[in-house]
């Protein structure tokens, strides 16, 4: 059977009305444990990420628009596995959010200076940034783990490919530490290395999945060697 590798059709509609949805829970995710909307790091930290994520919808738009209709769900094939390990990576990744609005803006725990903020907001530009550069380079970057077969699942070694074999994951791991940061507080980084740790977890079940089932891709990991971290890991 010849695998279908045609364009998956983009439901614009669904996806804006996903996008507004997304909004509007993290509004309430920022300013309902906050206890009050007059909260100038959560306003900044929504503003910013609605700008970032704007500029990613418009970049990608015109780059790989297939993304859009990949990453619209967890799609038929997803390792069991996975879908568990998203349900608590998804948890521990929202949990950011209020942790750091009970912490900053309700009951003031963490007191963080204004320059760490800035680099919270250097690591969430920088974060999204690069997975912004994954989802162009790589048109099977889907939100679960599975071979594409219907889509002709390929080995991908260009762009950040070509230094890590899991630079999604690092621009991951930029985004939950710059989030904490960006909203002030050092206690919001516990859930932030929850994710984290999370991610590790299925990097390795990944990885493992890749090469037992990807043709090419045991080879492409010979050759890049790092999976995370250029040098270390």
């Amino acid at each position: 059977m010849t695998a279908d590798t045609s364009k998956p059709e983009i439901q614009w509609g669904p996806f804006f009305a996903r996008a507004a949805a997304s909004l509007i829970i993290l509004l309430l995710l920022l300013f309902v444990p906050a206890g009050t909307i007059a909260w100038t790091r959560g306003w900044l930290f929504f503003v910013v990420v609605t700008a970032l994520g704007a500029v990613s919808v418009l970049v990608a738009r015109r780059l790989n628009p297939e993304i859009f209709a990949a990453r619209s769900r967890i799609q038929p094939g997803t390792k069991r596995w996975d879908r568990i390990l998203l349900i608590f990576l998804f948890a521990a990744m929202l949990a950011i959010v209020p942790v750091a609005a009970l912490d900053d803006a309700r009951f003031h725990w963490s007191a963080m200076s204004w320059w760490a903020v800035g680099m919270g907001y250097a690591l969430l530009v920088m974060g999204m940034g690069l997975t912004l550069w994954c989802q162009v380079v790589n048109r099977f970057f889907e939100p679960g783990v599975r071979i594409q077969t219907d889509r002709g699942h390929t080995v991908i070694d260009t762009g950040p490919y070509a230094v890590i074999r899991h630079p999604g994951y690092l621009g991951a791991w930029m985004l939950f530490a710059g989030m904490a940061l960006a909203l002030g507080s050092w206690w919001a980084l516990v859930p932030a290395a929850i994710a984290a740790f999370i991610l590790v977890i299925r990097i390795v079940w990944e990885d493992r999945t890749l090469q037992a089932e990807l043709n090419g891709y045991a080879a492409y990991a010979k050759r890049v060697r790092f999976r995370l971290i250029p040098g270390i890991w």
